[in-house]
């Protein structure tokens, strides 16, 4: 038996794999762009709980750049959701330097606001 073998009607190669013959597939080429966290996040969810989007993806080749672009607009997001309580509630460069104490308590309470928005909004979505 031939170890590699081509059929004409649908145009696909076919490698021997033991007693059968498995067709030599191959994922389209993708550019990869670098992943943040927010874009990790949301690859873990949706190869767990979102099998079927995670599929279509990957296999038409267009996982990466779904990643990518979420992440931007998640980061984004997070930096503006950031900025805009940190001027509401009065968190500034001036209490930062009067009480870092308190200064750090309550940007890390507004870390932690914005990131649960954000995971709420776009990462579990």
């Amino acid at each position: 038996m031939e170890k590699v073998i081509y059929d004409k009607k649908n145009g696909l190669w076919y490698e021997l794999q033991g007693d059968y013959y498995i067709p030599c597939l191959k994922l389209p080429e993708e550019e990869q762009q670098p992943i943040g966290l927010w874009g990790q996040r949301h690859f873990q969810y949706i190869k767990q709980q979102r099998k079927v989007i995670y599929t279509n993806l990957l296999t038409s080749g267009k996982l990466n750049r779904y990643l990518s672009d979420l992440d931007k607009q998640a980061e984004e997001m997070f930096s503006l959701l950031v900025k805009q309580m940190a001027e509401r509630e009065g968190v500034t460069e001036k209490l930062k330097a009067d009480n870092q104490m308190e200064w750090i308590g309550r940007i890390n309470n507004i870390y932690n606001r914005a990131t649960e928005i954000i995971q709420n909004e776009i990462i579990y979505n």
